[in-house]
């Protein structure tokens, strides 16, 4: 079966090619034969959301110059870097990235755009410009490819349903009727596959609490790994399929990284492999690799400072403590949900299992280490999407940079559970991640030098970067809010929506 016949993008569907072979003609074929009456352009600015330029399509000739030549858009209101007295830009459609609007009540299709300077080249400080520079240098460095994926929590926040209620923080992978909210994930999920996104699963997640009126209910979409420009492409409109279905359904959604004290944070976990060939090159001789220890070695390095792209708000350490399966140290395990980096369970010497459990099933030598990823655990729902794969890719070639790569890798092993008393020891040999977005912001600009190599992260957005982190003036907020829910509340409540 094609990868393009079952739940994928509508359009892929239709003109049956995948959507990184879309072309113009392809897309005006289709807008003509399905009386397709509006495109949109969306792209992401400063502030992480998508925004949007609506055309009502009144030709083809109309049609072919959106499509030939973009539209130009006010930089300055989308960027604050962008001077008001020179700030045109030139919004670019990337035509793989098409997909039909779900939500649209009049016929419309969608795309992501690039942003262009006014001499016709690519903005240098555009988050999906930095992400593609990020890639290219890694692929040029290490002669790899780089894919992820990303687990996308969220609460889901509506009036409180008393009947068959679910344990305190015991609501991972719960059915109906004990998860309310188990068909409004299901109709998301299907919305996200029409858009082009590659679903993995889903399932409700351990936070659930209610107060006196309301249910918080937890739930997670997991992708698959696929390039990482990609991954940021596809975590973006998904994150605005499931807001926007939820204001149709008349409850809320947070993506916050916490929500109250005590409770489940929610994060943004990202998956990570390379490839050779077309293989994942994580798993040699049926072990980890090299290649896999130096990725995991240039992600601990630069842990602190990918802090400043993947936890962007001060509630994004409320999160980041003991006890709440968030990482606090720097370090790295297998299987191991206290560390930073986790490698997870592989198929490596397990095979055959289905053939145990289905005796009519013959035997498979198979080779399932394909699955095999690596884990970083500390970003959250307040993450510059773009930025923050930008960050991590930087990272993994920081890995193959580094003269002592498999040592570091090492020496940041643990195999014991670090939040555990019995753990002390170890855990006070290890770095720990920051406490704030004011400490993120110093530890950016102490490596700021390994991100800006090869012209990936301009200067200006490393400054900008800082200075919006420092602006937030939370240094040491996290021992100052203890004990204060009152506090902590109004804190939560104003980040809730954040990005």
């Amino acid at each position: 079966m094609a990868e393009y016949e079952l739940h994928s993008n509508l359009i892929e569907k239709y003109l049956k090619k995948p959507k990184s072979e879309f072309t113009r003609n392809d897309l005006i074929k289709y807008i003509e034969e399905n009386e397709i009456e509006m495109v949109n352009f969306r792209y992401v600015s400063e502030d992480g959301k998508l925004k949007t330029l609506n055309f009502i399509i009144n030709s083809r000739e109309h049609l072919e110059t959106i499509f030939s030549s973009g539209e130009r858009v006010d930089g300055s209101s989308l960027f604050s870097f962008i001077e008001a007295g020179s700030s045109d830009l030139y919004a670019i459609p990337r035509f793989r990235t098409a997909f039909v609007n779900p939500f649209s009540e009049i016929s419309a299709i969608d795309i992501l755009c690039s942003f262009y300077n006014a001499q016709g080249h690519p903005l240098e400080s555009a988050p999906e410009y930095i992400l593609k520079k990020a890639h290219d240098a890694f692929k040029k460095e290490t002669g790899l490819n780089f894919k992820a994926l990303g687990e996308l929590e969220f609460y889901i926040i509506s009036e409180k349903n008393s009947e068959f209620p679910v344990e305190d923080q015991k609501g991972y992978h719960s059915s109906a009727p004990f998860i309310k909210w188990n068909d409004f994930r299901i109709h998301a999920m299907k919305l996200i596959a029409e858009t082009g996104g590659k679903i993995k699963y889903g399932h409700s997640e351990v936070g659930n609490f209610s107060t006196e009126t309301l249910s918080y209910e937890q739930h997670e979409i997991e992708f698959l790994p696929v390039n990482i420009e990609e991954t940021a492409e596809q975590l973006i409109i998904a994150k605005w399929i499931i807001r926007m279905l939820a204001f149709e359904y008349g409850i809320q959604i947070s993506f916050s990284p916490k929500i109250t004290v005590g409770k489940a944070g929610s994060g943004m976990h990202v998956h990570m492999l390379a490839e050779k060939d077309g293989k994942n090159i994580l798993i040699e001789n049926n072990k980890l690799s090299d290649s896999a220890h130096k990725i995991i070695a240039g992600i601990l390095d630069l842990a602190e400072a990918l802090t400043a792209f993947g936890n962007s708000v001060p509630t994004s350490y409320l999160r980041l403590v003991p006890h709440q399966e968030a990482p606090t140290c720097i370090c790295w395990g297998d299987r191991n949900r206290s560390v930073l980096v986790r490698v997870p369970l592989g198929w490596i010497g397990a095979s055959n299992m289905v053939a145990d459990s289905n005796p009519l099933e013959e035997k498979t030598d198979k080779d399932f280490s394909s699955k095999q990823t690596v884990e970083l655990r500390s970003p959250d729902g307040s993450a510059d999407i773009y930025l923050l794969m930008a960050g991590i890719v930087t990272a993994a070639r920081h890995g193959f940079e580094m003269s002592n790569a498999l040592e570091l890798a090492k020496t940041l092993y643990v195999e014991v559970n670090i939040f555990k008393e019995e753990s002390k020891d170890r855990a006070q040999c290890l770095k720990n991640l920051p406490a704030s977005c004011w400490q993120s912001a110093d530890k950016l600009n102490e490596k700021r030098e390994f991100f800006e190599k090869f012209g990936v992260f301009p200067a200006g957005t490393i400054d900008n970067i800082i200075k919006s982190l420092k602006s937030f003036n939370d240094l040491g907020l996290s021992e100052k809010l203890y004990g204060n829910n009152e506090e902590i509340k109004k804190l939560v409540d104003k980040y809730l929506h954040w990005k």
